[in-house]
């Protein structure tokens, strides 16, 4: 497994399903690096409890809100001008080198406040829905696919 959350991260997406599961979570509202930070808090036995979810949360919001979804929004305003458009077409992939850029930070932020949690060596199973929210019930299959791919880290 891989110990820093960004290799961990990467690792996971490049799972079969991974990048689907992650868009379907994403459009139900839950937010992808959150999701990782959870699965990566799994698989080191991390306790999850409600304090640590909103401390979570409270750091992923507004640099997601702020950063991260403007950057998003931008990226895919463009996506159909930009397939006849050459010079939109670079533009765009500068933008989606920032958009990547701003979820390593956020990762390498969350990983800095979850770092000081004790591991506990037991995986615990709750973090994906704690973080996931209301995403989480409806997208149960998807969440199962994160878990299975971040097995194989």
């Amino acid at each position: 497994m891989s110990s820093d959350l960004w290799s961990f991260s990467l690792a996971t997406y490049a799972g079969p399903g991974v990048e689907d599961a992650c868009l379907q979570l994403q459009t139900a509202g839950a937010n992808v690096c959150l999701l990782l930070c959870g699965l990566w808090l799994e698989q080191r036995g991390v306790t999850c409890d409600e304090q640590r979810v909103r401390q979570l949360h409270a750091l992923t919001g507004p640099w997601d809100i702020d950063v991260v979804q403007p950057l998003r929004s931008l990226r895919m305003q463009w996506k159909t001008r930009a397939i006849d458009d050459a010079v939109l077409k670079g533009m765009r992939e500068q933008i989606k080198s920032l958009e990547l850029e701003a979820e390593r930070a956020l990762l390498s932020r969350l990983e800095g406040v979850a770092q000081a949690w004790k591991q506990t060596g037991a995986v615990s199973k709750t973090w994906l829905e704690g973080l996931a929210g209301t995403a989480a019930s409806p997208n149960r299959d998807a969440l199962q696919v994160l878990r299975v791919a971040a097995t194989g880290t």
